[in-house]
């Protein structure tokens, strides 16, 4: 028996085949037909209608609410284009059988002493000075040490970039006195974040802990936010971004964690 379960996140019903082929399970998401055979998060208790806001975190609260999780083993997530990869080496990946033998799919023995497992760490002070520049003017010329030290580019810097500025700010300030101090200095001195909100739990105490504590804190950010005003790809998954940022802090706080590398292939392809 495999000691791994990864749910693979899709939009598109055709890439069922596929995602089963891997051994993984399917999770449709968005508003088309999903047959038998798919996980969808708009059954029970959900808010799958805040999918364009939230992203896969609609998902993660079908689980969390619905308690669909059974099984005691790890229990990790992916996406239709974006896999964990078992190592190092890079090779092209052409076909579903090459994609199968480049991607994780069960937990190795040397692994077994950790909670969790991220992704390697994305440098958010790495971008091109022109793009900070583009997006971040104002605060650049009120704080010239960004311009030179990118130490100095942060979390907050960056999703003030991206996101809004301010935003981040804001909703740290309805998070629970428990994580609001450590979350903020988090985001204020950090430069790296664990992306694309997967990871992989050991078992499914650990991640209803993390749900317990993200939730509550984005149905607060609502209130903040709200839906209505959310324009654009940066500010309509503020929910996604904000809940991708309190994963890397909350999984390094309290779990032993490592890190694996990412396989990037969009199944699409394999329909060309």
């Amino acid at each position: 028996m495999k000691n791994l379960k990864m749910y693979c996140i899709s939009m598109n019903p055709l890439h069922k085949n596929f995602i089963e082929e891997l051994n993984y399970i399917p999770v449709g998401l968005g508003d088309k037909n999903f047959d038998q055979g798919w996980l969808h998060d708009n059954t029970g208790d959900n808010i799958a209608f805040k999918n364009p806001y939230y992203g896969e975190y609609t998902f993660h609260y079908w689980l969390w609410k619905n308690k669909k999780i059974t099984f005691d083993g790890w229990i990790g997530f992916c996406q239709y284009r974006k896999f964990w990869k078992t190592g190092k080496q890079d090779q092209p990946v052409n076909d579903i059988e090459t994609l199968n033998k480049a991607i994780l799919k069960e937990i190795p023995d040397e692994l077994k002493d950790f909670d969790s497992i991220l992704l390697e760490n994305l440098f958010v002070n790495q971008f091109r000075l022109s793009k900070f520049i583009k997006h971040n003017l104002k605060n650049m010329l009120l704080n010239p040490s960004f311009f030179f030290d990118k130490s100095k580019r942060s979390i907050k810097f960056h999703f003030d970039m991206m996101h809004g500025n301010g935003n981040l700010d804001k909703a740290i300030q309805v998070l629970n006195e428990k994580e609001r101090k450590d979350f903020k200095n988090f985001v204020n001195t950090e430069v790296s974040i664990n992306p694309h909100n997967m990871f992989i739990c050991k078992n499914k105490e650990i991640l209803f802990s993390y749900y317990e504590s993200l939730f509550p804190w984005l149905l607060d950010c609502e209130k903040i936010f709200g839906f209505k005003n959310l324009k654009g790809f940066g500010l309509q998954r503020i929910y996604g971004f904000l809940a991708e940022r309190y994963m890397s802090y909350w999984f390094k706080k309290y779990t032993k964690y490592m890190t694996l590398p990412i396989q990037f292939k969009d199944i699409s392809d394999f329909y060309k």
